[in-house]
C-alpha cells in the first residue's frame, strides 16, 4: 500500500480549481439576465421562462467547439478570443432558427489547471455571452493529467435559445425569388484551422506579410457574433432563413436552408475576398473550388429575405457590412 499520496500528486490540483472559480465569478456576473435563478456554484443552472413574454415558446439547442484554432492560440499564448469564438459558434447556429439565445454553458478540459489561464478563457466566453445577450449559467472545468499535455486544453459550448413556434425560420419559408443578403465575416472565424496551421507552419506570425497587420492578429481574430443583428433583422423585415457559414463554406452550408427543387445563385463579384484568404490560397496552392469549400471567404452569415434592399438597409443601420450577393431560384445546390 502506498501512503502519503494525494490528488495533487496524481496531477489534479483542487486548490487551483477553487481559485479558478473565484476568479471567474465576476465575469459570469456580467452575463446575468433576469430569468436566471441562483448563481455560480450549484449543480445546475436555473432559467425561468417568462410566459408573459412568450406565447408558444420552443426551446432550441446547439453545441459546438473551437477546433484546432485552439492549438494556434496555445502556441501564441493568446486565449481570450477563443472564448468569444466558442460562444459565436453556438449562438450563431441557434439564431438560424430565429431563436433568441437565452443561456450558455461551457466545458473546459485542461492538462494542468492554471487559474490565470482559465480566467482568461472564461473572460472571453463571458464577453461572447454579453455580445450575444445570453446568460452564462454554468460550466465545468476538468483537469486531465496524462491525457492532455500540461498546457493543452479543449473547449465545448452548449446553448439554448427560445423562438415562437410560428416564428421558426428555415427551408419551409424560403421561396424562389428570395434575395440572399450577405453579412461580412470578421476573418477566418473558427473553421479550416487544420489546414491553416499547416500553411503557416514555420512562417513569422508577427509579420504582416503585406496584410497591414500581424498575421497572428488576423488568424486569431474572434468570430463575429451575428445573433443580435439577425434578431433585429427578423423584427424589421420578412426573413425566411438564416445560414451560418461555418465549416464547408457557403457551398456546404447554404443548401441546409434551401427546400427541395430550389437552389441558389451567388454572385462572387459582389464582394472582394479578404486578402488573408488569398494569401493562404497562394501559400498552399489551393484550388479555387477547395477554397470556397473550406473557408467562409468573407461571408459569415446569409439571410434569405423577401426584400433584399430593405434587409441591407436594416443591417447597415446597425453597422453591419451587408450586401445582396445572390438569389434563390429553381434547381438545386449552390452556383457560384
Amino acid at each position: 500500500m502506498t501512503f502519503g499520496t494525494s490528488y495533487r500528486s496524481a496531477g489534479v490540483d483542487l486548490d487551483a480549481a477553487d481559485e479558478a472559480i473565484r476568479r471567474i465569478q465576476p465575469h459570469v456576473t456580467r452575463t446575468e439576465r433576469p430569468e436566471v435563478l441562483g448563481g455560480l456554484g450549484g449543480f445546475a443552472g436555473l432559467f425561468q421562462l417568462d410566459l408573459d413574454r412568450w406565447r408558444a415558446p420552443v426551446l432550441v439547442s446547439a453545441t459546438d467547439g473551437v477546433g484546432t484554432k485552439l492549438e494556434l492560440a496555445r502556441a501564441l499564448g493568446r486565449h481570450e478570443g477563443v472564448g468569444v469564438d466558442l460562444v459565436a459558434m453556438v449562438v450563431d447556429d441557434l439564431v438560424c432558427t430565429g431563436a433568441e439565445p437565452a443561456f450558455f454553458l461551457d466545458y473546459i478540459a485542461v492538462g494542468r489547471l492554471d487559474p490565470d489561464h482559465v480566467q482568461r478563457i472564461v473572460e472571453g466566453i463571458a464577453e461572447g455571452c454579453v455580445q450575444a445577450g445570453c446568460a452564462l449559467v454554468g460550466g465545468e472545468t476538468a483537469e486531465h493529467p496524462g491525457v492532455l499535455a500540461a498546457d493543452q486544453y479543449d473547449l465545448a459550448g452548449f446553448g439554448v435559445g427560445i423562438v415562437e413556434r410560428d416564428g421558426i425560420l428555415g427551408p419551409g419559408r424560403v421561396r424562389a425569388g428570395d434575395s440572399l443578403v450577405a453579412m461580412a465575416s470578421s476573418g477566418l472565424h473558427a473553421n479550416g484551422f487544420s489546414l491553416v496551421r499547416r500553411l503557416v507552419e514555420g512562417r513569422d506570425l508577427s509579420a504582416d506579410h503585406g496584410l497591414g497587420e500581424p498575421l497572428a492578429d488576423l488568424l486569431l481574430r474572434p468570430t463575429r457574433i451575428y445573433a443580435p443583428d439577425c434578431l433585429a433583422l427578423v423584427g424589421a423585415c420578412d426573413v425566411h432563413a438564416l445560414c451560418h457559414v461555418t465549416g464547408g463554406g457557403i457551398v456546404g452550408n447554404l443548401p441546409r436552408v434551401l427546400p427541395e427543387r430550389l437552389g441558389a445563385d451567388i454572385d462572387v463579384g459582389t464582394w472582394e475576398v479578404p486578402p488573408i484568404f488569398r494569401l493562404l490560397q497562394r501559400w498552399g496552392g489551393i484550388d479555387e473550388t477547395e477554397l470556397w469549400r473550406v473557408f467562409n471567404c468573407g461571408v459569415g452569415m446569409l439571410a434569405a429575405v423577401a426584400d433584399g434592399p430593405a434587409a441591407v438597409d436594416a443591417l447597415r443601420t446597425r453597422g453591419v457590412d451587408a450586401w445582396i450577393c445572390g438569389s434563390v431560384g429553381e434547381g438545386s445546390g449552390v452556383r457560384l
